[in-house]
């Protein structure tokens, strides 16, 4: 437990910017992610998979550090404040690593640890002041943020939030689980339980509806 520790407190914020611009694009574009890591074998992910069901703690370590960007790129664009957000990734993985031998398919570990994902940042909004607070707090969150960091993404931060603020609950997590997370459609459906087909509509009414109001 000690190693994964050491592998969360590594992560640095820094390391995890969220990409605004690449988010925005998409939305204009319309397109579904395919694969946002293209640099990851997908073999090796699932041997890598394997190997952290059967035990292994360095393996699993590799895999977070596959997810990680994706994974706090989500769960901040999700609560809205870095720390949340960190908060939700740590717990998510120590809960993954848990849990892993009840992963049922190497091949679906991405799905499967955003489902935790998901989960821990549901806690955290049912504990908070709820979703609509936590959209309207990304502002300020992202000007401690930007503050920060010297980075000039403020003005397309805020342009994202209130353009996801136009959606419904539903169409906000597609949305986010796709752009920000790097999903496929057939990755969001294990989360959802909607069919892939569904998913691809409801992402591109979600996706109209946020290019009408960026427009």
């Amino acid at each position: 437990m000690e190693l994964l520790r050491y592998y969360i407190s590594e992560s640095s914020q820094t390391e995890q910017l969220i990409h605004v611009q690449d988010v925005l694009t998409l939305v204009h574009l319309n397109e579904e992610v395919v694969k946002v890591n293209n640099n990851t074998d997908m073999t090796y992910e699932i041997m890598l998979a394997e190997k952290a069901r059967s035990g292994s703690r360095e393996a699993f370590c590799e895999l977070y550090g596959i997810y990680k960007d994706r994974l706090y790129r989500y769960a901040l664009y999700r609560l809205g404040d870095p720390d949340d957000a960190e908060d939700a990734v740590s717990e998510c993985i120590l809960e993954a690593w848990k849990g892993i031998r009840s992963l049922r398919s190497s091949s679906s570990f991405g799905a499967w640890i955003f489902r935790i994902l998901y989960n821990c940042c549901m806690k955290h909004i049912r504990n908070a002041i709820g979703l609509r607070g936590s959209l309207e707090s990304m502002a300020a969150a992202s000007r401690r943020e930007q503050s920060s960091a010297g980075t000039s993404d403020l003005p397309l931060m805020i342009e994202l939030a209130e353009a996801l603020s136009q959606l419904s609950e539903d169409e906000r997590e597609i949305v986010l689980l796709s752009s920000a997370a790097g999903l496929t459609s057939s990755e969001i459906s294990v989360i959802t339980g909607l069919s892939s087909g569904s998913v691809r509509s409801k992402l591109s009414r979600s996706m109209a509806k946020m290019r009408k109001y960026l427009s």
